[in-house]
């Protein structure tokens, strides 16, 4: 069964991306994701018919390569929206038509992106290297060689560019020409998920969740931790039961951060001190996302939840989607937005999780975190389909 993981005890790294680990019996990998074998296999459940509320447009679409076994999410910055795949290929595209502005071939693998900022698009390899692209033409600007895969996409956040590789290690890079500034190491469990994760970054402080649970804000002067905090502790008698990493994105707004853990809790901290506000029972399936009154998870079953955002009590689930393979979560104006492993992106009202619209995409996953922007958001599939959208009341 531990195939599905990374070893490191033995230095094996398994070939693909787990996110999700649904009961027990024979575990099965199709596409990045993992559930049970065909025998007592969970059925995904059914599109529900529902009165949309809602009315979603697609205003354009565009192609990338593929993911392959990787997870890669487009970024933008005030023109353009940028993506890239497995392939190599990295592309700007016009964030009101679609259009190509540029597309480059970096010349190797891919396994992490896109983050954009200072005039830079970066990615990541298989091989440890960061490339930062000029968001201008795509041309190379830098390179830095970390010391493990890159699965997660890096941060460029306040003239510097932050990275974690697959060993466990956190970096900041000076953005100008990739110099590694420092670089912030941990030990990790025997067992770990192959997981891209996350950062998070504010003035002050770099956040990071890990391996074994743990939360960490990181000084971005010098890497030193500020503090650290459970999000939850392992739990059970064999290293497969004891897994309990902090999955997916984390939730920033004002004085809390918030994260979710596999086979653990979600939990909010406040971010100036790590001091626990709250926290609750909850086998995570990916990260969190959070608006001024909520806090909004999708489960290792792809039922979405809301945690009120003071206290941690939910005020509904939404278990219409259960084993869709739901994706990380994005709040935009009134919606909560998951994509699920068909390509259909569902909008919940934030209120009462209730289906408010529904699009499809190319009928692939949508693994990536979802992009937002002034009146819509993007999608990037597994199967490289870019997909912008439009909001609007019907």
């Amino acid at each position: 069964m531990t195939d599905i993981f990374k070893n490191h005890r033995n230095g094996f790294a398994a070939a693909f991306l787990v996110t999700m680990l649904t009961g027990c019996g024979t575990l099965d990998t199709v596409s990045g994701w993992v559930g049970m074998g065909d025998k007592g296999k969970a059925r995904p459940a059914e599109l529900v018919d529902f009165k949309a509320t809602l009315s979603v447009k697609r205003a354009w679409e565009a192609q990338i390569g593929s993911a392959g076994v990787y997870v890669f999410a487009p970024d933008r910055d005030a023109a353009a929206v940028y993506v890239a795949a497995a392939d190599g290929q990295v592309a700007g595209l016009d964030q009101a038509s679609g259009q190509s502005r540029w597309r480059v071939s970096v010349g190797q693998r891919l396994s992490a992106g896109v983050a954009v900022g200072e005039g830079l698009v970066v990615v990541g390899t298989p091989k440890g290297q960061i490339l930062a692209l000029r968001a201008t033409d795509g041309s190379l600007a830098w390179t830095a060689q970390l010391s493990g895969e890159i699965l997660a996409r890096p941060l460029v956040q306040s003239g510097a560019v932050y990275s974690r590789s697959s060993d466990g290690r956190v970096y900041k890079l000076e953005v100008k020409d990739g110099k590694v500034l420092w670089a912030y190491s941990r030990s990790l469990p025997i067992l770990t998920l192959r997981e891209p994760g996350s950062l998070s970054a504010d003035a002050q402080a770099v956040y990071a969740g890990h391996a074994g649970g743990r939360l960490t804000a990181l000084s971005q002067a010098n890497g030193a931790p500020l503090w650290e905090a459970n999000v939850t502790l392992p739990r059970g008698a064999t290293e497969l039961e004891r897994i309990a990493d902090v999955l997916g994105t984390l939730a920033v707004e004002g004085r809390q951060i918030c994260a979710a853990a596999y086979q653990g809790r979600v939990a909010c901290f406040d971010r100036g001190t790590g001091n626990l506000l709250w926290a609750r029972e909850w086998a995570a399936g990916h990260g969190v996302a959070m608006d001024d009154r909520s806090v909004y998870g999708v489960d290792a079953e792809s039922v979405v939840q809301s945690f009120e955002r003071q206290r941690g009590v939910s005020p509904w689930k939404q278990d219409k989607l259960r084993h869709r393979q739901a994706g990380n979560p994005l709040v935009l104006n009134e919606q909560v937005i998951v994509g699920d492993y068909q390509g259909q992106i569902h909008m919940l009202n934030r209120l009462d999780g209730a289906f408010a619209a529904r699009v499809a995409t190319d009928g692939s996953p949508v693994r990536g975190e979802l992009l937002p922007l002034q009146q819509g958001f993007v999608a990037q599939t597994a199967n490289g389909g870019v997909y912008g959208f439009k909001l609007d009341k019907p």
